[in-house]
């Protein structure tokens, strides 16, 4: 489904961000990628969406490598790829229905795009994205009135709304309260498993890769430094991810509000409703 060969990012020839990385999957998986700031994570979320360009290698989906896609075959694959950001990027005075239907923008031809001509089934989408999100009695909102953790689940609808493949979240929880926290992750857990979609997730804390990922990617000065379980997650494997000479208090960052409980480990296929 996704192969990751040798990418690398290279800034003014000196930086190196993300350091021929390589890892694939060959089924819907939540994945976690963990790593100090600075590490490459965004960087690497960036390439796979063609925010950013990559200096080197391949990102094979199904074959096809995204990275040398160009014009509309690059759109596509941006529409297929959703991506969320830490900081929501909606449009604070439209309404929150409005903001939603601005990820069918890509699917439509230049001339409904350049007018922002949304039809009765855009609209349809974007309520029932909503709906889902728990947040339908918001449409009529501006965005700007809404509380961050109810911004980024307007965010994750926008995403859902595009009918993606995969969806990446780039540091999804890092400005929000525990329990936003809590909500946008089991909100983001729910679209794996229910439609099936590889989710790609940033994330600081452990607690949070632990609860709801799959499988965790550990990124360390560009470098892929673990690649397993998330239960695998022990001491000393924290220790190498994030270079640290002594034991790391894990409760100095955690975003749990109490006990947080493991999901059922989802070793194989994600359930696609029938």
């Amino acid at each position: 489904m996704l192969e990751v060969s040798q990418i690398r990012k290279e800034f003014g020839g000196r930086v190196v961000a993300v350091d021929n990385v390589s890892f694939g999957a060959d089924r819907p998986q939540m994945i976690g990628v963990i790593g100090r700031s600075g590490a490459g994570k965004s960087t690497l979320l960036r390439m796979i969406n063609r925010l950013t360009p990559a200096t080197a290698g391949e990102v094979l989906v199904e074959g096809r490598d995204v990275l040398r896609l160009k014009g509309a075959e690059k759109r596509a694959w941006q529409r297929d790829c959703a991506m969320i950001f830490q900081q929501f990027n909606l449009v604070p005075r439209l309404n929150v229905v409005t903001n939603v239907m601005l990820g069918r923008l890509n699917g439509h031809g230049a001339l409904r795009s350049l007018f922002s001509i949304f039809g009765d089934d855009d609209i349809e989408r974007a309520l029932s994205a909503l709906d889902r999100l728990g947040i339908a009695g918001q449409a009529l909102q501006r965005a700007e009135t809404l509380s961050g953790g109810q911004q980024q689940r307007v965010a994750i609808a926008r995403a859902l709304t595009q009918n993606p493949r995969m969806v990446l979240a780039d540091e999804p929880i890092a400005s929000l309260d525990p329990l936003s926290a809590e909500v946008v992750m089991k909100s983001l857990r729910e679209i794996h498993e229910r439609d099936g979609l590889m989710v790609i997730c940033n994330l600081h804390t452990l607690d949070t890769a632990r609860a709801y990922c799959d499988r965790v990617l550990g990124m360390r000065q560009g470098k892929l430094v673990f690649d397993g379980l998330s239960s695998e997650l022990n001491p000393a494997v924290v220790r190498d991810i994030y270079g640290a000479d002594h034991e790391i208090n894990e409760a100095t960052t955690s975003t749990s509000i109490g006990p947080v409980p493991r999901p059922a480990e989802h070793i194989g296929p994600a359930a696609v409703p029938a």
